[in-house]
């Protein structure tokens, strides 16, 4: 019996850091380097359960910003870290 409650257990955290992992699609709208934010419009975030929408992003490290420019299609992770909604990485799709 504790190795099937072991068993699920692991699968179940495995699946959370695989849905923790997942990149959503989205469009850069604004860039705001002084304030270390981006405005995506995006597709549903499955780990944050978040529909799609436009919004504000933080972003974890501002170097991420010089990696992107308004109107480039991008694939992204976002996360809640320390209260706030965070893109934890971005990448533009060429």
């Amino acid at each position: 019996m504790k190795f099937t409650k072991l068993v699920a257990a692991t699968a179940l955290l495995v699946s959370a850091a695989a849905l923790a992992q997942t990149m959503t699609d989205g469009e850069v709208r604004r860039i705001d380097k002084e304030q270390g934010k981006v405005t995506l419009r995006h597709g549903p975030i499955a780990n944050l359960e978040m529909p799609a929408m436009t919004m504000v992003f933080k972003v974890s490290e501002a170097k991420m910003l010089d990696t992107i420019r308004e109107g480039d299609k991008v694939k992204f992770t976002a996360a809640k870290v320390n209260g706030s909604i965070t893109v934890t990485s971005i990448e533009a799709v060429k």
